[in-house]
């Protein structure tokens, strides 16, 4: 897909000065970034919409007639089907709706709108504007300052790919009904414009300086927060990536059995395992909600929780096999719950070493804040991974949002407060610090030469300086500084640096002036205490 966009980057200029707003000059040759935006967006739908419709062209060839539509009109439309639940938008049929989506299959959109986003900072003409004057003339007002435009400029970007991406997707589910399912319009128009401003603004946040300077574009409350609360959902996810991986390995034989009764065929096995694969996802956000003790329902009037299991008949999908019988739970299996208070301990740490408070009161509330955002997102991705197929009992499947984000908020939050408080106290003290810092050196030793021995087979960056290129592209160098654009708006504060450091170096530079011996022929005539004025003869150059 990069090459295709990098195609439209070099095309003539007699066709690219056609598009509005695009320069014909040779010494400008970037777009406006509403048109880079709308050309990375049309390029995504159509390489996505490509590869989909490969896809399910094949299912329709393996298939039995008429599974997928009626020739090859039908296999467009049940493509146009993915692509729209690749974005989560779901569908209304007789009796009900569908909104239990695979999440795994939103991995191929994001990563072409990251792609296309990539592009888009590339190809755009991205122009960053400060303030003529700042309120402070101080160093972290104009640092701020600096990180406010960016953070502008970075949604400018996210909307510029987000908003003709979502009216194209618009486009698509008006054509992409037939007798059976219909889209809704106004969710598609929301999941599109949602993931491509996600994918474009970190696309972009990502050209301005590597992952480990990104972060701070945000201040320093909020990226401890931010980095907090990706430390505990990333924890809760791993463990319940861990629990389903244990699951299917002791109920291998369910799954297998499970797997035979519906006998696929080989093309129909190779799909049918990508579709559990593109649902892992969504059985590792069951499983972390699992951990958290609220569990999620199979149907109505079902649970699967570490208090008990009630199960009636679930769908033919083999992964399900893995679900433990109805009935009680062996005691042990409450030690799982254990989990997020583990995660929240870590994210408590974090959130202490990269914003510690030198009040022993705040560092315990931000740990608390951590854990109620971990919640809502551990609630939104509850929410995404469950809903509804058709109407009846099939009408409740997946996690309770709101009792996972209770759940996650209280655990996660009790525990990194109490460990951003101790993580924090012992920042401060430094007495009670020394022994952890001497039982660290080893730690701190080994990590050196990994990351030594990483950098040698080229896994780690080991020059620090910037790479050539284009001004926002440094994907492994430090943080470039945007440049400053001076027609209209200037950083006066830097151009005065730059000119008075200029003009010291100048002086610096210049020898020093001859000193001329004093003339006899000439006196100051301010100087009266003589009794008469001396003054230049007019005539003196006659006489040389």
């Amino acid at each position: 897909m990069t090459a295709i966009l990098d195609q439209l980057r070099t095309a003539p200029k007699s066709v690219l000065g056609k598009l509005p707003g695009v320069s014909t000059d040779d010494d400008e040759t970037r777009r406006p970034l509403p048109v880079s935006g709308m050309l990375a967006a049309a390029c995504t739908l159509g390489v996505g919409l490509a590869v989909l419709t490969t896809l399910t062209l094949v299912g329709w060839i393996a298939a039995p007639r008429g599974t997928l539509g009626a020739g090859l009109p039908g296999v467009f439309r049940a493509a146009a089907q993915l692509w729209l639940a690749a974005h989560h938008a779901g569908f209304a049929m007789p009796g009900g709706r569908v909104g239990l989506l695979p999440l795994g299959l939103m991995i191929l959109p994001a990563f072409l709108l990251y792609r296309a986003g990539r592009w888009m900072a590339r190809d755009a003409d991205l122009r960053l504007r400060l303030p003529a004057r700042l309120a402070k003339n101080s160093p972290r007002e104009q640092a701020n300052a600096r990180r406010r435009a960016q953070l502008v400029l970075v949604g400018q970007a996210g909307v510029s790919l987000a908003a003709p991406y979502a009216l194209l997707a618009g486009l698509i589910a008006l054509v992409a009904g037939n007798d059976l399912t219909q889209p809704f319009i106004g969710e598609a128009l929301l999941s599109h414009f949602t993931l491509a401003f996600l994918a474009g603004s970190l696309a972009t946040a990502r050209m301005i300086g590597p992952w480990r300077i990104m972060l701070k574009l945000l201040p320093e409350r909020l990226r401890a927060v931010t980095v907090g609360t990706a430390v505990a959902t990333t924890g809760l996810l791993a463990a319940g990536l861990v629990l389903v991986l244990v699951a299917v390995v002791l109920n291998f034989g369910e799954v297998k059995e499970l797997s035979n009764v519906l006998a696929p065929g080989f093309v129909g096995g190779v799909l049918l395992l990508l579709l559990q694969l593109l649902y892992l996802l969504n059985a590792v956000i069951w499983a972390s909600s699992y951990i958290a003790g609220p569990g999620f329902a199979i149907g109505t009037d079902t649970l699967v929780a570490p208090t008990g299991v009630e199960l009636g008949t679930v769908p033919s999908l083999p992964m399900l096999g893995a679900l433990p019988d109805s009935g009680p739970v062996p005691a042990w299996m409450m030690a799982v719950i254990a989990l997020p208070f583990a995660a929240g301990a870590v994210a408590g740490v974090f959130v202490a070493r990269i914003s510690p408070s030198p009040s022993y009161e705040a560092a315990p509330l931000w740990g608390f804040l951590t854990g109620v955002s971990t919640g809502l997102v551990a609630a939104a991705l509850a929410a995404l991974s469950g809903g509804p197929i058709g109407g009846g009992r099939l009408s409740a499947i997946g996690p309770s949002p709101w009792e996972v984000a209770l759940s996650v908020a209280l655990e996660v939050g009790v525990a990194a407060g109490i460990s951003a408080g101790v993580a924090n106290l012992l920042l401060l003290n430094k007495k009670a610090r020394a022994p952890l810092d001497k039982a660290a050196v080893p730690v701190r030793k080994a990590g050196a030469a990994i990351a030594k021995a990483a950098s040698k087979v080229g896994l780690a960056e080991s020059d620090p300086r910037p790479l050539p290129g284009h001004w926002m592209d440094a994907t492994e160098a430090d943080t470039q500084e945007i440049p400053v654009i001076r027609d209209d708006w200037q950083d006066e504060h830097a151009s005065a640096e730059a000119e008075t450091l200029a003009q010291g170096r100048h002086r610096r530079a210049e020898p020093p002036a001859p000193v001329r011996p004093p003339r006899k022929d000439i006196v100051d005539e301010s100087d009266d205490r003589g009794g008469h004025v001396i003054y230049v003869d007019p005539y003196a150059w006659d006489r040389d």
